[in-house]
């Protein structure tokens, strides 16, 4: 009889610990949507950034993408984000979808400008930089001439013209 007390005690210290936990994991996760105020950017394109992304100014975590939907008359891709509160941005913040890190996820940069007014809830970030793609990038090195392989600068002397017989070390 006292085993099955104590198997049953123990069974509730196990359930009130993981109780415990998914309060403090769900606090954590910024789910509970308290907190800040939401504004919206518009972009070419947003390839790679998904809800729930955070949103960062100098690198500091300060928000998340809520939601992203298009715009049927621009057809330019509308992402809403949230901002905590007690950051304040300028009125002449630009937004930037940036990649982080060589095959890391996207998140929204915004870099804050100088202006005296501040954004309030609703506003929009005027001023925003689509996504660059790595297909893109890697396209634009093969076939533009300016990788290795390329031609020399006739202004510059091939070395082995310099007057050493060829397989020969001067």
């Amino acid at each position: 009889m006292t085993r099955n007390v104590l198997e049953t005690l123990l069974g509730a210290v196990v359930l009130l610990v993981a109780g415990v936990f998914m309060v403090f994991a769900y606090n954590s996760s910024q789910m509970d949507g308290s907190g800040g105020y939401e504004l919206v950017a518009r972009f070419d394109r947003v390839d790679g950034l998904s809800t729930g992304s955070d949103v960062r100014i100098s690198g500091i975590k300060v928000g998340t993408v809520l939601g992203q939907d298009l715009d049927p008359q621009t057809y330019r891709a509308a992402v809403h984000f949230s901002v905590r509160d007690g950051v304040e941005v300028p009125a002449d913040t630009s937004a930037a979808i940036v990649s982080d890190g060589l095959l890391g996820g996207k998140y929204l940069s915004l870099e804050p400008g100088g202006d005296v007014e501040m954004l309030k809830g609703g506003d929009e970030v005027s001023l925003t930089q689509s996504s660059v793609r790595l297909e893109d990038l890697i396209g634009q090195m093969i076939f533009s001439g300016g990788g290795a392989g390329g031609q020399q600068p006739k202004d510059k002397p091939d070395a082995g013209a310099a007057g050493a017989a060829p397989g020969e070390i001067k």
